[in-house]
């Protein structure tokens, strides 16, 4: 279900919470030099309070109670608004990133994803989809790896159609979701940094070593035992050999779990400071109502028995703070008698059993929001980039009025693409700068976008599921001792295989073995482009050789040509970067030369 409601002008809703953000940072700010100075007055007023009853008959020494339950009440209070002045200060920063991105500011200042970069990857190092300035840093709003990792897959990775409407409904409810996209960016920061998912994941899936419905009878048993053994000892007389042997038993039941008990106790302290950062993100989620069945679906299944994971972890918490009693002198004795480290110990082993499953599910779920919220964001500051249409049949590719997102709009010339049907190929010729691989990237990453569920840079964008692949940034390696024309048929290869799969290929090919002699480069071009056509596949080919675009014509009608011009201009060239049908019809590369003073 769509979200009919007319949507506040993200610009104006940014620079409002910025400014009311900042303003409560400014007071909790001052709270907290006022608490700290009221700290300092309550030492120097208890001082003073203790030298006066340090004199006889002056004051009662009880009355020196006073400043010390203020101060640690202080201390606990400062605390508090130490915790919200961060919390606020991290919602400055969310929302002057986001301004940020509304004034094109935004590159270098988020999360660039280069640890996703795969040079092997057939389109992600073509189309900038990671690294400064990249599309991932343009739409990454998560603050965890989960999330991080989520997003970068779905850039990497096409879903099928059912997938992608799914989407597209979480992302268009999410879109009005402003304080819920706030708060997973404010609370993930602190599980970014303290939160470790695969050693919470191994902890929490590991094998439990005892058998804890027998373990936990006996121990119940036991203590059973050793409480009527005492109170018959002490209120009826009975000879304490009963008692003895209870705490001789109890001792021996403890020395056998020694070890198992250590481990439990060792390793859930860490999971415990882990979970209840996770916990403070699942809370956002859990609070909200959603109406899309993905986002209900997504909510539903972090549940345990019904139980929200928010109060299965807090549940564990209180065990946790059960076990730390132990360490009380005056309960040691009281502790010792019960079995209490072994029994909270083998109650935390029955936590881990039962919810142990789902801290997986929890994270995964965690990863996904933060992707959809992303997207989300980028819907949100973008209103007018549409949902694409995902079509039945393909290939398909129909696009108008096709931007590139990490061009500013003000920039951004705009262009129609049209693939499927009978046109197959669109042979694209035009002079070095005119725009010919600037349109292969607007279409790639458009694809990108669309097949990740999120909105695109169009006016209409009609689109087939595809698999895509591109040359547009093919490099040589002297380390792996290859040329660029090696890299580039190695690429062709892996597209080549791509197009031999279930869904159709849509191929972007950057001036085509412009590496090698024209001869070769007529024949192997145009081999290769009919190759991709006999497997179902469509695309772009960009060429400044335009013997190369007389491809269309033994490839018709499966291809036309389409162009960039340009003209000179007081010893410039000018660009117009609007593309044109047929073939370009005139070089000023040699009017260039002259302008620039070579003889030729």
């Amino acid at each position: 279900m769509k979200d009919t409601s007319p949507r506040t002008d993200p610009y104006v809703a940014y620079s409002q919470r910025l400014e009311a953000r900042r303003a409560e940072a400014s007071r909790l700010s001052r709270l907290d030099r006022n608490i700290g100075n009221t700290r300092l007055t309550t030492v120097l007023a208890g001082a003073g309070m203790g030298w006066v009853a340090s004199k006889p008959g002056l004051l009662a020494v009880w009355w020196l109670a006073l400043p010390v339950i203020i101060f640690v009440g202080l201390i606990f209070f400062h605390e508090r608004i130490r915790q919200a002045s961060r919390l606020v200060e991290r919602g400055v920063t969310f929302y002057q990133r986001g301004i940020a991105r509304l004034e094109d500011r935004w590159s270098g200042q988020g999360e660039p994803g280069n640890e996703f970069l795969d040079s092997e990857h057939p389109y992600a190092q073509d189309l900038d989809l990671f690294g400064r300035g990249s599309l991932f840093e343009l739409l990454c709003a998560a603050r965890t790896r989960g999330g991080e990792h989520t997003l970068a897959q779905w850039l990497q990775t096409p879903a099928a159609p059912e997938e992608l409407r799914a989407r597209q409904e979480a992302v268009e409810e999410l879109c009005s979701k402003l304080d819920l996209r706030e708060q997973l960016a404010l609370r993930g920061e602190e599980m970014r940094a303290g939160v470790h998912p695969e050693q919470l994941v191994r902890w929490a899936e590991a094998p439990v070593p005892l058998d804890l419905g027998r373990e936990r009878v006996i121990a119940a048993a036991l203590v059973s035992f050793m409480v009527a053994t005492l109170v018959g000892w002490v209120g009826f007389g009975l000879t304490p050999l009963f008692f003895l042997a209870a705490l001789g038993i109890e001792g021996l039941f403890a020395f056998r779990l020694r070890t198992q008990v250590h481990h439990v106790i060792t390793d859930v302290a860490s999971a415990n400071r882990d979970l209840r950062l996770l916990a403070e993100v699942l809370a956002c989620f859990e609070a909200e109502h959603f109406i899309c069945p993905r986002l209900v679906a997504l909510r539903a299944a972090l549940a345990t028995k019904g139980v929200p994971p928010s109060q299965q972890i807090e549940r564990l918490g209180r065990l946790i703070n059960l076990l730390e009693s132990r360490n009380n002198q005056l309960f040691i004795p009281i502790a010792a008698l019960l079995l209490w480290t072994t029994q909270i110990a083998l109650a935390i082993e029955a936590w881990r059993r039962m919810s142990g499953p789902a801290v997986a599910r929890w994270l995964t779920a965690i990863g996904e929001l933060e992707a959809l919220g992303s997207l989300a964001g980028y819907a949100y500051e973008h209103p007018a980039d549409p949902f694409p249409e995902i079509a039945e049949e393909g290939p398909w590719f129909e696009g108008e009025g096709l931007g590139h997102p990490l061009i500013p709009d003000a920039r951004c010339v705009r262009n129609a693409v049209q693939l499927g049907g009978s046109v197959r190929v669109l042979i694209v010729s035009g002079s070095n700068m005119s725009g010919k691989s600037t349109l292969l990237r607007v279409v790639g990453i458009n694809v990108v976008l669309a097949m990740a569920g999120a909105p695109v840079r169009a006016r209409r964008l009609r689109i087939s599921p595809l698999v895509l692949g591109a040359t547009v940034r093919i490099q040589d390696s002297l380390q792996a001792g290859s040329s660029h024309f090696y890299a580039e048929i190695t690429r062709l290869r892996v597209l080549m295989d791509l197009a031999r799969g279930p869904q159709p290929l849509l191929f972007l090919l950057d001036e085509i073995f412009h590496g090698t002699n024209s001869h070769d480069r007529q024949i192997g071009a145009e081999a290769i482009v009919r190759g991709f056509i006999k497997r179902g596949a469509i695309g772009l080919v960009t060429t400044h050789d335009l013997a190369l675009a007389r491809m269309a014509e033994s490839l018709a009608p499966h291809a036309a040509n389409v162009c960039f011009e340009d003209h000179l201009e007081n010893g410039q060239l000018v660009f117009d970067y609007r593309m044109r049908p047929g073939v370009v019809r005139k070089s000023n590369a040699l009017a260039l030369m002259r302008a620039v003073g070579l003889e030729v």
